[in-house]
């Protein structure tokens, strides 16, 4: 097994009404949880925005604990709190730390790299990995992260959210109209693509992909990989999949993402 840290912010909502509340403020089936399940799921603003990306774990009948990117603590409670009303649930930030071990089954799952993997919460375990290299599993997988793939000028449905973390069949929630709608009857415009880049030095963020001499999407991350630069961006939908792309003067090829989890 293989182990690195990961930043994480963490905020509780307990109560007798917590499980109602979440529901309605949330993507996913968090009333479905058995305790010691969780999911992921959005908090999303009324246009479908993402406030902020969730995993929802339920530590008891009217305990959760939503585990979020660092420095989204205060807005995912506060968030909350602006919406609670005369709901019965305290929420709070909490604070823990999160280790993410490869290769195990025995903790909160993540798919978010690739591999087998859990996350385990305030256990004092050496970490054998460093950040540079769960990064490069990161980009590797697919896994839209806040701030580069996610932020306000993407739908859920373009970075795949939609396929990990929305459940169609649950009642409403903040931005459930447009997600439904983009879903059953849209199409979107764009969508996040894994990239090869030629060379060795790392591409800004937001550096602008062409094709045929026209602007055709964006780079959001990349990584130092043993063939080049491995990144993600997003690219117009009408581009080919087979279609090589150009960064300046270097080429960029196109990979397979991998299959969306079941």
């Amino acid at each position: 097994m293989r182990i690195g840290r990961r930043s994480r912010n963490f905020v509780s909502v307990r109560g007798p009404d917590a499980a109602s509340y979440l529901q309605a403020m949330v993507s996913n089936d968090v009333e479905a949880l058995d305790v010691g399940g969780s999911c992921e799921a959005l908090l999303l603003t009324a246009k479908a925005r993402v406030i902020a990306p969730l995993v929802v774990l339920r530590r008891g009948v009217d305990d959760f604990l939503l585990l979020t990117e660092d420095g989204l603590g205060e807005r995912v409670r506060s968030t909350l709190l602006r919406s609670r009303f005369a709901a019965k649930c305290e929420i709070a930030v909490e604070d823990h730390t999160s280790s993410v071990v490869l290769g195990a089954t025995n903790g909160i799952p993540t798919a978010d790299y690739g591999v087998p993997a859990v996350e385990v919460l305030d256990e004092e375990i050496e970490p054998s990995i460093d950040d540079a290299e769960l990064e490069l599993l990161r980009v590797r997988a697919g896994t839209p992260r806040f701030g580069r793939e996610i932020d306000d000028r993407v739908l859920p449905a373009e970075a795949g959210l939609d396929e990990r973390a929305v459940d169609f069949e649950k009642g409403c929630y903040p931005g459930q109209e447009p997600i439904a709608r983009q879903h059953y009857r849209g199409r979107v415009n764009r969508t996040l693509r894994a990239l090869q880049i030629d060379g060795k030095e790392l591409p800004e963020y937001d550096a602008e992909l062409e094709h045929e001499g026209k602007v055709v999407g964006r780079i959001t991350s990349a990584a130092p990989d043993k063939n080049g630069i491995l990144a993600l961006g997003y690219v117009r939908v009408e581009v080919p999949g087979d279609a090589v792309l150009r960064l300046g003067t270097r080429s960029v090829r196109q990979l397979d993402l991998p299959s969306p989890r079941p």
